[in-house]
């Protein structure tokens, strides 16, 4: 009768015990029998990763159809090309966006872990490229330094080694003992706990196995597609942010370092997009669900396709958020220059992309300080140029020069609108 109701996916969904127990079962049985049947049903798909958890025995993963289709939207999108607003690739005018998701990724990895400096004050620091103040702050700037530092990773195989010095760079003057940076914990006095009531949710290894176990992580990271069984990329990449979290190698920091190795993972197999988008700030936005994926695994006999599931979402989710980004930014800039178009012909002639951008952006934060250093960093270009852009601007009146400390702030003049428009007036 068992053999009769074995399919995997009861409802179109890889539904965990917990969550199985919630709904009502085929006629003539019980939730036990119909959880027994849907475990048979996974027994085929399920293949034995060569990872294992604290106690010695491999976890595991199946690839069924909502993998799949995941998958394949995450082969589609995250090598196609999105048009940017001046009308090339975003992979060929890559610098606003890039340092854009530079700034997320590292603001909201590090808000996940307790940074408390607001998004406003961090995006300025990174922006203008200034010391960190705070402990919240340090936490960003590190998480930006790290992200630049697997950039030039990509083409290099991951060693224990080189994730010891990605630790170090994302936890450098934030721990309790300073030693603790780049080094695996010493003891096992680290547990993952729920914040709600205190108790414990998960215990890792003991940390005497650890550096056995990130070897292993390591080799696992580097193997190629003849390697048994076959790991897609993707889901390569999503097995190295679990095991971090899983092992949770160090006394602080494993959600980052998390995180970073599944980026570096991720453009080593040539998903440039992934440069692009934030996990992140998906998963800040329901925490308690990327808990449940990880109890999930650890409860299912180490079934890691619940924590797949989990993350294949998110990317995808971080994918669509980045398109709408994009979409926004494009409908922005069209706004300013149709202002600019309608108002003043000769003077949309007259400006640059970045120039046009600028306006754009003041615009819409009338109210923000604009730096040199600040435009340099996010369209690349030398200093000179972004100074002459804003210098520019300034001449036709259009913003307004302050000194600030040994640096100046460009500011837009008050109804900036009006101004182009009476701008336009005075040059026919």
């Amino acid at each position: 009768m068992l053999a009769q109701h074995a399919n995997p996916l009861p409802a179109g969904r890889y539904l965990h015990h917990e969550e199985l127990r919630y709904r009502t079962p085929p006629e003539g049985l019980s939730h036990e029998q119909w959880w027994a049947a849907t475990s048979l049903g996974r027994t085929p798909l399920l293949q034995l990763l060569p990872l294992q958890d604290k106690n010695g025995e491999p976890f595991r993963f199946a690839t069924p159809q909502p993998v799949l289709i995941d998958l394949h939207h995450i082969d589609r999108d995250a090598a196609g090309q999105i048009r940017a607003p001046e009308g090339a690739s975003i992979h060929e005018n890559r610098q606003p966006y890039l340092l854009a998701s530079l700034i997320e990724e590292a603001i909201t990895s590090s808000q996940i872990e307790g940074a408390a400096t607001t998004r406003k004050v961090a995006a300025g620091m990174l922006r203008e490229g200034r010391r960190p103040r705070d402990h919240g702050e340090q936490m960003i700037y590190n998480n930006y330094r790290a992200m630049e530092h697997l950039r030039e990773l990509r083409e290099e195989p991951i060693t224990p080694a080189r994730v010891l010095e990605l630790h170090r760079i994302l936890t450098l003057d934030t721990l309790e003992n300073p030693d603790d940076a780049g080094r695996l914990r010493t003891s096992n006095d680290v547990d993952v706990i729920d914040q709600r009531d205190g108790s414990i949710l998960h215990s890792p290894p003991d940390f005497q196995d650890l550096p056995k176990r990130l070897e292993a992580l390591c080799a696992f990271a580097n193997a190629g597609e003849d390697t048994a069984p076959f790991v897609h990329p993707v889901l390569r990449a999503i097995l190295l942010h679990f095991m971090i979290g899983y092992d949770h190698p160090f006394v602080d920091g494993n959600g980052r370092t998390a995180r970073a190795l599944f980026y570096w993972a991720m453009a080593r197999s040539g998903y440039w997009l992934m440069e692009f988008v934030s996990i992140s700030h998906i998963i800040k936005l329901a925490p308690a669900k990327y808990v449940r994926a990880y109890l999930h695994t650890e409860t299912d006999y180490g079934d890691a396709t619940y924590f797949l599931l989990h993350q294949l979402t998110t990317i995808r989710r971080a994918i669509s958020a980045l398109h709408e980004y994009i979409a926004r930014k494009t409908a922005e800039k069209q706004d300013a220059e149709r202002l600019l178009a309608s108002n003043t012909p000769q003077l949309r002639f007259r400006l640059n992309h970045r120039q046009i951008g600028l306006l754009q952006s003041a615009l819409k934060h009338p109210e923000a300080a604009l730096r040199i250093d600040a435009h340099q960093n996010t369209h690349g270009v030398v200093y000179q140029t972004a100074r002459a852009d804003l210098l520019d601007l300034e001449s036709l009146g259009l913003f307004i020069k302050a000194k600030r400390g040994k640096a100046y702030e460009f500011y837009p003049v008050p109804e900036l609108r009006t101004k182009v428009a009476a701008l336009a007036a005075e040059q026919l």
